[in-house]
C-alpha cells in the first residue's frame, strides 16, 4: 500500500494531497505551486491531464506530462500522479505506458498512473469521434491490460477489439513498477478497477463505489478522492470565483463526460447560481467549513484526499494557509 513520505504525518491513516490543476494555470506556475505544496507538507500531489479547460474563465491547458517531468526534477519527496489520464483516444496505451515508465524514473519511484475513461472535452481533438459509455469502458479495460503487459517487460504484440500493438517494448523500465489507479463512477468501472488496478480513484464521497471496488478485488488497496475548495479571506470573492470557474462541476459525470467544449459547459451551467456552487464547495477561510467538507470522504473510507484550490493565481496564499491552519486541522480527523 502507498505509504506517506512526510514523517510528521507518518502515523495518520488519511493522507491529504495538493492538485496541480492544469486548466487554471500555466506550466511554470504549476511547477512552482507543487514545489510550495511539498514544502508546506502536503502528503502527495495529483495532476489533471486535459487538452481544454472546462470553462474559458479557467484559461489554461498545458501538456500535463511535460509539467510532471519538470515537477519530478523540481521536487524531491512529494508523490506525483495523473488524475486522470485517458489512455484510449487522444493517447494510445502503448505511449501512455512509455510516458509513465519515464516519469517513474525521473521521479525516482514517486509516480502513480491514474487512468479513466475520459471526457469528450479532451479526446475529440484527434477527430476519432466519441464512443458510447460502455464502449469507453471496454477500451479502458483493454488499454490497462496493454499498459500492464508493457510494464511486465519484453515485447508486446496484440490485435485487440479496440487497439493493435505491434512489437512494442519499454526500453527504460523503472525498478519500482508504476502503480495504476482507475477512476470509477459505477459498478462496471469498479469491476475493472478491482481486478486490474492498484488503487481506486473517485471524485465523490460515495461509499458504495468503494464497496463495489472491494467486492471485485480491491480490498486493502488505496482509495483516492478529490475535493474542490476555494480559499480566500474575502468569502464573497471566493464564492464568486468558485462560481466563475467551477460551476461546470455541478453537471455530474454522465453529463460532463459528453460535452464537447468550454462553450457547451458554459451553456449547460447557465442557470447554476453562486449559492448552488457554494453548497458543494467550501469557500472563504473558515477552517471548520473545509474540514466538514472533507469529512464525508474520510467517513466513506478514502485513504487519500486531494484538495483543488480554485483560481490559478490563488495557489500560494492557499498553500500558506493550508500549512498553518488547514492541514493541522485535517490531521485531527
Amino acid at each position: 500500500m502507498f505509504q506517506p513520505l512526510h514523517p510528521g504525518n507518518a502515523n495518520h491513516m488519511v493522507q491529504f494531497g495538493y492538485t496541480m490543476m492544469t486548466e487554471q494555470a500555466g506550466p511554470r506556475a504549476l511547477v512552482d505551486d507543487v514545489v510550495a505544496a511539498e514544502r508546506a507538507g502536503f502528503d502527495f500531489s495529483v495532476t489533471s491531464d486535459h487538452y481544454f479547460p472546462w470553462l474559458d474563465s479557467q484559461g489554461h491547458a498545458p501538456y500535463a506530462w511535460s509539467v510532471l517531468g519538470a515537477a519530478a526534477q523540481a521536487t524531491s519527496t512529494i508523490p506525483l500522479m495523473t488524475y486522470v489520464t485517458c489512455p484510449t483516444v487522444r493517447y494510445h496505451p502503448a505511449v501512455v505506458a512509455q510516458k509513465a515508465a519515464t516519469l517513474q524514473l525521473l521521479s525516482e519511484g514517486r509516480f502513480r498512473l491514474g487512468l479513466g475513461s475520459g471526457e469528450n472535452l479532451n479526446e475529440h481533438v484527434v477527430g476519432a469521434g466519441w464512443p458510447a459509455a460502455h464502449v469507453r469502458l471496454e477500451m479502458l479495460e483493454e488499454a490497462v491490460e496493454i499498459i500492464g503487459a508493457l510494464f511486465d517487460g519484453g515485447y508486446v504484440s496484440r490485435s485487440g477489439t479496440h487497439f493493435d500493438v505491434d512489437n512494442a517494448k519499454l526500453w527504460d523500465l523503472p525498478d519500482t513498477r508504476v502503480p495504476v489507479g482507475i477512476a470509477v463512477s459505477g459498478n462496471r468501472s469498479c469491476e475493472i478497477a478491482g481486478r486490474l488496478a492498484d488503487l481506486v480513484i473517485a471524485t465523490e464521497p460515495k461509499k458504495e463505489l468503494l464497496t463495489a471496488f472491494d467486492r471485485h478485488g480491491g480490498s486493502g488497496k488505496p482509495r483516492v478522492g478529490q475535493l474542490p475548495v476555494c480559499y480566500d479571506e474575502d468569502r464573497s470573492a471566493a464564492v464568486e470565483r468558485a462560481h466563475d470557474q467551477f460551476r461546470w462541476s455541478m453537471g455530474g459525470w454522465k453529463v460532463n463526460s459528453e460535452l464537447p467544449g468550454p462553450s457547451a459547459f458554459d451553456q449547460a451551467t447557465t442557470y447554476v447560481r453562486p449559492e448552488d456552487v457554494e453548497q458543494s464547495v467550501p469557500c472563504g477561510d473558515d477552517v471548520g467549513a473545509f474540514v466538514d467538507a472533507v469529512r464525508p470522504y474520510v467517513d466513506a473510507g478514502f485513504t487519500e484526499i486531494a484538495l483543488v484550490q480554485i483560481g490559478g493565481e490563488h495557489q500560494q496564499s492557499f498553500i500558506r494557509w493550508a500549512e498553518q491552519k488547514l492541514l493541522p486541522a485535517l490531521r485531527e480527523l
